[in-house]
């Protein structure tokens, strides 16, 4: 790996002011955690790196000398699945030479965070993204946040065979405070709302992988 890291990581600790020390035991690593990795010549795990990257306020793959070309105030985020209901398979990614890339603002509260994105695909979200929409998501097990009605989240529904299906769906709380994910179809065959707390009613299981925070759509 390059050491493009140690350089951006010093400049980093610059801009926020901290010391080694000091952004270690911020980050809950130890006090010589960050020296340590600067003296072994060793990067550290993605993991510690988003501890890391939490700390100095800039994002993993900045750290880790990614997207080097892209200009100031932007963030390439690579498009790396398709997003369509009723499309199972037990892989969701795409290989490494479908994947292609697409720009969006460096959020400065996304920076701590990885950015995923996925291109729509059919007509289960059309009211809302027209097909080939790229849709850029945070990890919602990463960011920790609760689930916020109004914004609208990657959805995955699991078979018991271990195939699984990628949507998007609107979160919706009704009057009684239980909470819905909302399809924006006009396809009747993707318009059945699904209770977080009660899943499909065919027993599959149904997560919140992520939140939508951008769309990029074709000219």
């Amino acid at each position: 790996m390059s050491d493009i890291w140690k350089t951006r990581l010093k400049k980093a600790l610059e801009d926020k002011g901290l010391s080694m020390k000091a952004a270690s035991l911020e980050a809950g690593k130890g006090e010589t955690f960050i020296r340590d990795l600067f003296e072994r010549d060793r990067a550290p795990s993605i993991d510690n790196f988003l501890a890391i990257a939490r700390v100095v306020g800039r994002s993993a793959s900045y750290l880790l000398g990614e997207n080097t070309d892209v200009p100031e105030g932007l963030r390439s985020v690579e498009v790396g699945a398709p997003i369509q209901a009723g499309a199972w398979s037990e892989t969701w990614e795409w290989d490494y030479d479908e994947r292609y890339t697409v720009m969006v603002p460096d959020y400065p509260e996304y920076r701590p965070y990885r950015l995923y994105a996925a291109e729509a695909r059919g007509t289960s979200m059309n009211r809302r993204y027209q097909e080939g929409t790229v849709l850029v998501f945070v990890d919602v097990n990463e960011t920790g946040e609760s689930p916020m009605p109004g914004k609208r989240y990657i959805v995955e529904r699991k078979r018991a065979s271990g195939e699984a299906e990628h949507t998007v769906k609107l979160l919706f709380a009704d009057q009684d405070g239980k909470l819905w994910l909302m399809p924006e179809s006009d396809d009747p065959r993707f318009q059945a709302a699904i209770a977080i707390e009660d899943g499909a009613e065919d027993g599959d299981v149904v997560a919140i992988v992520g939140r939508v925070i951008a769309a990029v759509t074709k000219e």
